[in-house]
Parts: C-alpha cells; structure tokens; sequence
C-alpha cells in the first residue's frame, strides 16, 4: 500500500491531501529516508513524522486490507513508539 494511503487509512492523518502535503514538504520518512507518496509500506517499516514540534515515530504492524479501519483498531496496524 502507498505511504499516503496508509497514512490515511489508519488514522494518522485525517485526509489523504493532507498526507500527500506532508510527504510534498519532506517531513515523512520512511525507515530514515525522506519518503515520496507512491512509496510501498510493508510491515515492519518505521514511519517518522516531523512536526514543529516534534517528532512522532510508528512501526507497521499489519497492512490495511480496506480503505478505512476505526480508530478503535488503530493499534492494530501500527505501534507509536518514542520519538
């Protein structure tokens, strides 16, 4: 699955434009390099967002098979770990 899609689909960011805007500002990495949106994610890849102020880092754990999933199940496709 892309990275913008992933992104989206769950819930770390709201809109896939928004994702799409982040990854066009070089703020996404993908396993320490600056990703760009058609980038594939695969379980196991670490995903480090920087923010103004700070930085969140996440671990894929599984793929999405949907579009969407609940927040609620979140946790299930990716782990937030100290950044």
């Amino acid at each position: 699955m892309r990275i913008d899609k992933f992104l989206n689909s769950v819930n770390i960011v709201k809109r896939r434009a928004i994702a799409q805007d982040m990854i066009a500002n070089r703020v996404v990495l993908l396993n320490g390099v600056v990703a760009k949106a058609s980038k594939e994610v695969r379980v196991g890849d670490k995903i480090t967002i920087e923010y103004l102020n700070g930085k969140k880092e996440y671990i894929v754990l599984k793929i999405p098979q949907t579009k969407t999933i609940p927040k609620s199940k979140m946790a299930e496709f990716v782990k937030e770990i100290k950044g």
